[in-house]
């Protein structure tokens, strides 16, 4: 009689303990259901990964569509580029460079992780002339889904309302004018580009001031003339951290992604970085405490680093090789664009 009564008792057990189980199953699958629904629901976030504004001029060459837009008209461009619209464009400067900053999304620790780079297409064509470019981006596999059409307006005025840190073009009239205002933006030079597919690693190069930090120390250089003013200011403010220049979110975005780059190093020490970050700087010592000062107070890991002091930049650089190189100023610039994909930040002393 007991015996059956404690059989009674664990068969009872055993169904609530079922229903239970069963019942929270059901309830986790119907939150995480919810959960999921709603996130959709969501605006897509664009604060918590690199955001690039890019111009189409930027990614693809452009020198035929240019040149008949400007000697025969709107009309006649809009007939072309509808003629020739499922024509791939051309590979531009800064193509080499977007293709492996979109390959760090395959950085993301889980297969749901959002991605880390984020490239909007910022185009002064009208979405029907700016399917081709659309066309080019799907035909070269890049991971580019958002585009801005403005049918000859400069996109200045949409960079905050995406959360652009770095934005490229190759007109060079609206980098001025967002740089005047405060934005993140370069001019991507012309420049004869070629590209080794083979090279997975993405290689970025700086300048220092006026770039990374702003131009507080070039002004002393520029105001008084000489070296001796310039590396005494420095010395004597080598524990005083730099201003942060126009590319300065820019690179702490870097400095994020080389964070994860070492967890999967951790994880696997077999693991090859995709991400190296280069200062190539006219400084020399004194003045380099302070700049590497800043930069370890910003979390920035430099992989190589060369203070040049007035050593021409461009022989460092054919070296290197880097996907793309960022400087203030122009006659640093100009022998070097030939043969890589350079970047003119026109911002401070220099330029003025």
């Amino acid at each position: 009689m007991l015996t059956g009564w404690v059989l009674d008792m664990a068969i009872c057990a055993i169904n609530y303990n079922l229903i239970n189980y069963i019942f929270t199953c059901n309830f986790i699958n119907y939150i995480t259901k919810l959960l999921k629904e709603f996130s959709e629901r969501m605006p897509y976030d664009l604060t918590k990964r690199l955001v690039i504004g890019l111009a189409s001029s930027a990614l693809f060459d452009l020198k035929k569509s240019d040149k008949i837009f400007k000697s025969k008209g709107e009309q006649h461009y809009r007939k072309y580029q509808r003629k020739n619209e499922n024509i791939p464009l051309e590979k531009g400067v800064a193509f080499p460079f977007i293709k492996r900053l979109l390959s760090l999304n395959s950085l993301t620790l889980k297969p749901e992780d959002e991605p880390l780079v984020e490239v909007i297409l910022l185009s002064r064509n009208d979405p029907d002339t700016g399917l081709r470019v659309m066309n080019s981006i799907e035909h070269y596999g890049l991971n580019i889904t958002r585009a801005v059409f403005l049918q000859g307006k400069s996109p200045l005025s949409y960079i905050p309302a995406f959360d652009i840190e770095l934005f490229l073009t190759a007109n060079s009239d609206d980098v001025k004018l967002a740089v005047s205002e405060g934005y993140p933006a370069g001019i991507v030079m012309k420049g004869s580009i070629k590209d080794d597919n083979q090279d997975s690693e993405l290689r970025i190069a700086f300048d220092f001031d006026g770039v990374i930090i702003d131009d507080e120390a070039e002004l002393i250089y520029q105001r008084e003339g000489n070296l001796k003013s310039f590396h005494e200011n420095e010395k004597s403010k080598q524990d005083i951290i730099h201003n942060p220049g126009p590319l300065n979110k820019f690179i702490q975005r870097l400095a994020q992604i080389q964070q994860i780059e070492h967890k999967k190093i951790s994880q696997d020490p077999k693991f090859q970085p995709i991400l190296k970050i280069a200062l190539v700087s006219a400084r020399n010592a004194p003045s380099h405490k302070r700049a590497i000062k800043t930069l370890r107070n910003l979390g920035i890991e430099i992989n190589e680093a060369f203070f040049l002091g007035g050593i021409a930049k461009n022989k460092v650089l054919e070296i290197m090789n880097p996907h793309i190189f960022f400087d203030d100023q122009l006659t640093h610039l100009q022998n070097v664009a030939k043969f890589l994909p350079s970047v003119h930040i026109p911002f401070g002393v220099t330029n003025r």
